[in-house]
């Protein structure tokens, strides 16, 4: 009898924990795969990696934006403001990063309505 009630005390322990990690929390950042060169948008599938662009170089890249604050986002193939994110991952503090995940036809930056590549944290490259 004591251990039933001391499994079920740590199972509603577990869950309680787990649901404090929801994937329905709002990520301090949103990354949309851009073309740098083109200042575009372009599909989350062309982003294959979490390479941070430097000014030079081809290829896509991720462009993290800032979830709050009522920021906007292009459609894909629409250009994008450069001066409205960051190229490279935020280091300050420990933001919450998604990948991926805004809506193709563009929009309130804040609505993350799919998949997307996972989230990384406290300021890790990983992804």
């Amino acid at each position: 009898m004591r251990s039933a009630g001391v499994t079920l005390g740590l199972t509603a322990l577990v869950a309680a924990s787990l649901s404090g990690c929801s994937s329905n929390s709002q990520p301090d950042y949103a990354a949309i795969c851009v073309d740098p060169q083109t200042q575009t948008r372009s599909d989350d599938e062309n982003c294959k990696d979490d390479r941070e662009y430097h000014g030079s170089g081809a290829g896509f890249f991720w462009f993290y934006m800032a979830t709050r604050g009522g920021g906007l986002v292009p459609p894909i193939g629409g250009r994008y403001n450069a001066g409205q994110g960051t190229y490279t991952i935020p280091r300050t503090g420990s933001p919450t990063i998604k990948r991926g995940g805004v809506d193709k036809k563009g929009g309130d930056i804040g609505t993350i309505t799919r998949g997307g590549f996972g989230k990384s944290g406290k300021g890790s490259s990983g992804g």
